[in-house]
């Protein structure tokens, strides 16, 4: 159990630290992974920015990823994404209208430079935890294809499932607990508060 998420990134930045003084890029995903990132950053001496991926939803289930898509429109389709209605049309259209609000994001979030280039450096992607694990598969996807040094990722908690499900994307996968009763990334935080896009604007802008 984590008390919030500045704990749980203190203690991912302690099993971390081999990239301390490898001026890291800490690469997070919105919105709840941007306070994680910026302590992580802080405490190894890296710099901050975000990775952007979107779920696709189920159709009449919001909170269910059926898969996922990157910047680029790559996409990741769950194995049971037709079991939950999720068609080749549903999927068109969820991941054109899930591309829009990624493009809306990286107005928002960077509108006057350009994403932090990963090539050639230690990257480490950061996430408050993972569920089925679709949004990192789609982050991850997309940066490897970036040619990092080595790629990271870091997950506060995670589904067994979902771990299994990216360690083969990743150089180093760092969790700190994969509980086989895991149901839902909140019930492993005490105060698992909603990020809001003021916060993370103003943590990249810091």
């Amino acid at each position: 159990m984590f008390q919030d998420r500045a704990d749980a990134a203190r203690r991912l930045a302690a099993r971390l630290q081999a990239c301390q003084g490898q001026n890291p890029l800490v690469l997070a995903i919105p919105r709840g992974a941007v306070p994680m990132g910026r302590v992580i950053a802080q405490q190894l001496g890296g710099e901050l920015d975000v990775v952007l991926a979107r779920k696709l939803h189920a159709p009449f289930l919001p909170e269910v990823a059926v898969g996922a898509v990157d910047e680029s429109g790559w996409t990741y389709v769950s194995p049971h994404a037709g079991r939950l209605g999720a068609d080749s049309d549903y999927l068109a259209q969820e991941t054109r209208t899930q591309l829009q609000a990624l493009r809306a994001r990286r107005t928002l979030y960077t509108p006057i430079r350009a994403p932090i280039d990963p090539a050639g450096r230690t990257v480490i992607v950061v996430d408050d935890g993972l569920a089925t694990g679709a949004t990192m598969v789609a982050a991850l996807h997309g940066l490897r294809a970036r040619h990092p040094a080595r790629l990271v990722c870091a997950v506060s908690v995670a589904s067994p499932e979902a771990l299994a499900l990216v360690r083969p994307l990743a150089d180093e996968v760092v969790c700190l607990e994969a509980p086989p009763d895991f149901e839902a990334v909140g019930q492993f935080y005490r105060d698992f508060a909603q990020v809001e896009d003021d916060e993370v604007i103003r943590l990249l802008k810091d």
